[in-house]
C-alpha cells in the first residue's frame, strides 16, 4: 500500500559549496525522508516575476460588494 504524504517545499541558497542547512522543517527526528533538489530557475533567486510570493494577505470587508457603481447592469 503507496500511502502519498503531502510534500513541503522549501527555497534557499547554499551559502557554501556542496553544503546545504534545512532548518524548521515539519518532521520529527528519526522520520525517513526523501529530499531531491533541483536549480532555480534564472532569475527566480532575485525575485523573478514571483516577488510577492509567501506575503501574507489580508482583506479588509471581503463580502463588501466591489465598484458596485461601475456595472452597467446595477443602474
Amino acid at each position: 500500500m503507496d500511502i502519498t504524504l503531502p510534500a513541503h517545499r522549501v527555497e534557499t541558497t547554499l551559502e557554501q559549496d556542496g553544503r546545504l542547512t534545512l532548518e524548521h522543517l515539519p518532521f520529527r527526528a528519526g522520520q525517513a525522508v526523501e529530499v531531491i533538489l533541483l536549480p532555480s530557475p534564472i532569475g527566480a533567486s532575485l525575485g523573478g516575476s514571483y516577488s510577492l510570493r509567501g506575503t501574507p494577505v489580508h482583506y479588509e470587508r471581503p463580502t463588501e460588494p466591489v465598484a458596485q457603481e461601475d456595472w452597467e447592469a446595477l443602474q
